[in-house]
């Protein structure tokens, strides 16, 4: 019987040592040593100072900033409650959203759906009523922090940006350019704009 239960014991203490402790000790340090600032999590910092993450979204609100997509985490782009709406493309909700119910005041019902999204986006940006609108700027990720939008979606804010802050259009398809990643590989994902390093191209940083 010890025969068996020796090899046994040796065997889990191996595979512990090994998969528990030297490959990701591994890992870690091949992270920290080739890709450090991913490591750690791409974090933006203004001297000692952490203000954010480039890989989770923040809500910008004023005219002279790019607006992201809309969120459902939480309150809207609260990391510690990430998660989408969980609605299909058949949910009525999502569809035609749900208006404050007078009868309920106490609890918060209202949920805007895609007409409204759209309605709202066309008001900040000054389009026309019947403009066309990228998905993503009525459509919430998945995660809710998404920090990236579309080029279209960031094309058509750079006029009302450039108007709030008093600077050639120009300025902010520069600012846009500099945000702006590819499809990995080539042939993976599609295009986007990350919100708030174009944000900080704005303000010069």
């Amino acid at each position: 019987m010890l025969t068996q239960i020796r090899p046994a014991i040796v065997s889990v203490l191996a595979m512990t040592v090994i998969t528990g402790l030297i490959f990701p000790g591994m890992i870690y340090a091949i992270g920290q040593l080739a890709f450090p600032y991913q490591a750690n999590g791409s974090l933006i910092k203004e001297g000692n100072q952490i203000i954010g993450s480039e890989l989770i979204g923040q809500n910008f609100a004023k005219a002279e900033y790019f607006h992201p997509r809309p969120s459902a985490a939480g309150s809207g782009y609260d990391a510690g409650a990430s998660s989408g709406t969980n609605l299909g493309p058949t949910s009525k909700k999502l569809i035609e959203g749900l208006p404050d119910d007078p009868k309920t005041k106490d609890v918060d019902e209202s949920f805007a759906g895609i007409p409204q999204l759209t309605q709202a986006y066309r008001k900040e940006n000054n389009l026309p009523a019947d403009a066309p609108v990228p998905g993503d700027a009525v459509t919430r990720s998945a995660s809710g922090v998404d920090p990236h939008i579309s080029p279209e979606n960031a094309a058509i804010q750079a006029k009302r940006i450039a108007i709030a802050r008093k600077i050639e259009e120009a300025k902010v398809m520069e600012a846009i350019a500099k945000a702006t990643t590819g499809r990995g590989l080539g042939i993976l994902g599609e295009t986007t704009v990350n919100v708030t390093l174009a944000n900080r191209a704005l303000d010069g940083k």
